[in-house]
């Protein structure tokens, strides 16, 4: 008794998709292998002159996981490509600035605000001033209309401020039970959704930038209102330290402050250079022209940052390097398990949904979902636990160190996940293979467009 598999035809309204999509569905087992061969020989350039070619995420086919998993790779930037080597360059680099430069620990510690040293705030908003640059916030009162994004937030702020804080809660108390000041320090980390860092790994792994500024614009306000009272009570209540010299003192202003710091700064310049440079240059300037020589500050500002780190807290680090490594366990841990559970739910989702037929949305939306929500669930808001652990307990506190090793883990950690996420997108099947290109939906929307206003221009004549 044969079996045949059935497959959900790819609805389009251009033929020449459609009768593409047939043709590739009714190749054997055998022209398909020397179709993969034929296009990674193609993606192959032997020679100097070729140039990477320009690829987008949302063009890839999950059909054919050889060829674009290699395409992926040709079509990075010379920074995006070798980023995890930069990385890990920084942090030697600023291991041994920090040990070996003489005065470099005093000079980052005595120029400070709020707690933080002046080189990181500024490495900190320069590297979100090109993320928040990109975002279409003209779009956002189209974005807020559709359902589904009010689902996805509501995830969101399920993930952000009741899983993940409680599921850091218990990986310090279960790793770190006999150091106490490290776990307060992993604690306060937890409870810091991310806000910056986050956009950067949005961007490599090929997420939606207009949802991930919604969700860190969200995550901001709410980080004001929950974060002074999630510490105390996690701090001082679960912790066992009300009432005693170790408690928590923390206002709603300190926190308020910090955020519209980390927040506010590069969103206002952010809005202020993406419809400036429109305004005067036009839009197509600024997709084409401007944003490829702007972006890669942001990865510029992030190697940065890290520099200033590793130097500033070198001799700590290298001084406590056994404690270190016990304090990297939960951190480790906890950015895992919030990725994969939150990736893999989000796809299982989403893919169940999209497989009954629904097409109110486009083909990769539910992959840009996935990486949005993984890595806002698995990121934290570092620089605010480091002001407020420095503000509290002190610079050279250990509280200040544990939260200080929040992004010494976070940062080499999420970049391999955003390969691992560029890797599932072509390896995983998301079930919308039968859905249009966001870009076939816009120019069938415009095309149709068209008539009807002409009809309302001749009706009001």
């Amino acid at each position: 008794m044969s079996t045949q598999t059935s497959e959900v035809p790819y609805v389009s309204t251009f033929n020449g998709a459609a009768d593409a999509e047939r043709q590739r569905a009714s190749q054997s087992s055998g022209n398909r292998s020397e179709l993969l061969k034929a296009e990674a020989g193609q993606a192959y350039c032997p020679t100097t002159r070729c140039a990477p070619p320009n690829v987008k995420l949302d063009e890839l086919d999950s059909e054919r996981p050889a060829a674009s998993a290699f395409t992926i790779l040709r079509g990075l930037g010379f920074l995006d490509r070798f980023l995890a080597f930069f990385v890990l360059g920084a942090m030697i680099i600023g291991v041994i600035i920090g040990e070996f430069a003489d005065g470099v620990q005093e000079a980052f510690s005595g120029a400070s605000f709020r707690g933080v040293s002046v080189p990181i705030v500024v490495g900190l908003l320069v590297m979100m001033w090109p993320t928040l640059t990109k975002v279409e916030y003209e779009e956002f009162p189209q974005i807020f209309r559709q359902r589904e994004i009010w689902k996805q937030i509501a995830i969101s702020l399920l993930l952000n401020w009741i899983i993940g804080p409680f599921v850091m809660l218990g990986i310090a108390y279960a790793t770190l039970p006999d150091l106490p000041e490290y776990r307060t320090g992993v604690i306060m980390v937890g409870l810091a959704r991310c806000i910056a860092m986050v956009n950067i790994w949005n961007q490599l792994a090929g997420g939606d930038h207009n949802y991930c500024a919604i969700l860190v614009i969200i995550n901001s306000i709410l980080q004001i209102i929950l974060y002074s009272p999630l510490a105390l009570l996690f701090i001082n209540v679960v912790g066992g330290y009300e009432g005693t010299s170790d408690a928590l003192e923390l206002s709603y202003g300190d926190v308020a402050i910090a955020v519209l710091i980390y927040l506010g700064i590069p969103l206002a310049a952010g809005i202020v250079t993406r419809y400036t440079v429109i305004l005067l240059f036009g839009r197509k300037f600024f997709t084409n022209r401007f944003l490829p020589y702007f972006s890669p500050l942001a990865l510029v500002g992030l190697l940065y940052t890290i520099i200033v780190i590793f130097a500033e807290q070198a001799k700590q680090i290298l001084d406590n390097i056994g404690d270190v490594f016990r304090v990297f366990v939960p951190m480790i841990v906890y950015f895992a398990l919030m990725w994969k559970g939150t990736f893999v739910g989000v796809w299982w989702w989403l893919r169940r949904r999209n497989s009954r037929g629904d097409t109110t949305t486009s083909k990769g939306w539910a992959y840009k979902m996935a990486v949005v929500q993984a890595f806002t669930a698995g990121s934290n808001n570092f620089e605010l636990s480091i002001a407020v652990c420095v503000a509290v307990y002190g610079v050279h506190s250990k509280q200040a160190l544990a939260a200080t090793i929040g992004p010494l883990v976070e940062v080499p950690v999420l970049l391999a996940l955003t390969w691992v996420s560029v890797y599932l997108r072509t390896k995983l099947r998301w079930g919308d293979e039968h859905m249009q290109e966001e870009d076939d939906i816009k120019q069938e929307s415009s095309i149709n467009e068209k008539p009807r206003r002409q009809d309302t221009e001749d009706g009001t004549q």
